[in-house]
């Protein structure tokens, strides 16, 4: 009925069409390729900065997690940057043609590549309980960014200053910032080298201050190439000031928990928790809570509790040994029956063996008579 209500269309119009719609949704295949690239590049740097490590503790030099700098010199080291680097290039593209909505969740591909190349080349292994955490603290943060609400359109340098001046994100920042320098200055010293969370978490912490750098300038380079007078504004300077000091104490921090963790346990944690930070601070900046919906705040609280047990499965249960191996079977092997007990007769039985010595005495008519010795 619809289709003959409907006006005929011919057919070359249709195709044109086609070509319009495919035309104007390329960028969006183009950031969606640049996001696989950005994971693929980002999980394989953690592998060769950690080789970088391992070499640099084999050479005896001062390792990162006691204040040394040796790795500076390691080309390993540098190779695994240069490609974390890449991937960062690669991911701020992908912002700038798809929308975050998408990108965000395809980050999680870099921990999965991170724990299959550190099998491979690192020789490190992941239980069972460690595997289900790891797909459990991705499945959270995709549901957590799926339900999270869209930005609010921020096109110009001049919108993204006014943003950043509002009193609850100046709030936010500063406590954030103190959070992070007492974790720096007094809780890193003391537990940094026996508890994973508290160098990922100070990661975490600058990750925000580092993404929230990285999209003004992204609107200062698209404002430049359209002729506004980016250049005479502080903003980008400021955020470029920011991203340098935030980066470093990234790498920096990054560097001491690969130095002394696990990589299948470091970069899944550091993953979830840097995502929920960021999501935090966006909602934030950007007034994003106007927007969401009653499903949408119940799916952002239940991607967050699943994060929560993500994180607990592969912090407690990491030191059992529990493989596909030690699940019981579906299918039960039959039990075979007990062999008979052989018949013991103990010389303190007496009444036992004198029976059985007169019994066996007396001959039957189609037997010999039998000869028993018996041994005190």
């Amino acid at each position: 009925i619809v289709s003959d209500l409907s006006p005929q269309v011919p057919s070359n119009v249709t195709s044109t069409s086609w070509k319009e719609r495919f035309r104007q949704s390329y960028g969006f295949y183009i950031g969606l390729g640049l996001a696989f690239l950005s994971s693929f590049l980002i999980g394989s740097s953690v592998i060769l900065k950690k080789k970088g490590l391992q070499r640099l503790v084999a050479s005896g030099a001062t390792r990162a997690v006691d204040g040394g700098y040796g790795y500076l010199k390691d080309a390993m080291w540098w190779a695994g940057f240069l490609t974390m680097a890449a991937g960062e290039v690669a991911n701020f593209g992908a912002y700038a043609f798809a929308p975050a909505t998408v990108v965000t969740p395809l980050g999680a591909l870099s921990v999965l590549i991170s724990a299959v190349l550190s099998s491979y080349f690192l020789g490190e292994s992941l239980n069972l309980l460690g595997k289900l955490g790891c797909v459990i603290c991705v499945a959270g943060s995709t549901v957590m960014v799926i339900h999270a609400p869209e930005e609010e359109k921020v096109s110009t340098v001049v919108e993204m200053a006014a943003k950043m001046k509002d009193t609850g994100y100046i709030v936010f920042a500063v406590l954030l910032l103190v959070f992070c320098l007492i974790l720096i200055f007094i809780i890193a010293p003391r537990y940094g080298q026996r508890n994973i969370l508290v160098y990922i978490i100070i990661c975490s912490v600058i990750g925000s201050f580092s993404v929230s750098a990285v999209k003004g300038l992204g609107i200062t380079i698209k404002n430049f190439f359209q002729g506004m007078p980016v250049v005479r504004h502080p903003l980008p300077y400021i955020l470029s000031l920011i991203l340098a000091l935030s980066l470093s104490t990234q790498v920096n921090f990054l560097n001491r928990a690969l130095d002394i963790f696990n990589t299948s346990l470091v970069f899944p944690i550091y993953y979830v928790f840097f995502t929920t930070v960021v999501v935090t601070s966006s909602v934030i900046l950007f007034k994003e809570w106007y927007s969401m919906s009653v499903v949408d705040i119940v799916g952002t609280l239940s991607g967050f509790v699943t994060i929560i047990l993500g994180v607990f499965m592969l912090h407690a249960f990491k030191d059992l040994d529990i493989s596909q191996t030690s699940l019981p079977h579906m299918h039960k092997n039959p039990t075979p029956s007990p062999t008979p007990e052989p018949t013991v007769i103990r010389l303190e039985d007496k009444n036992v063996l004198v029976d059985n010595i007169e019994l066996s005495s007396t001959p039957s008519p189609e037997e010999k008579p039998k000869v028993f010795i018996i041994h005190s």
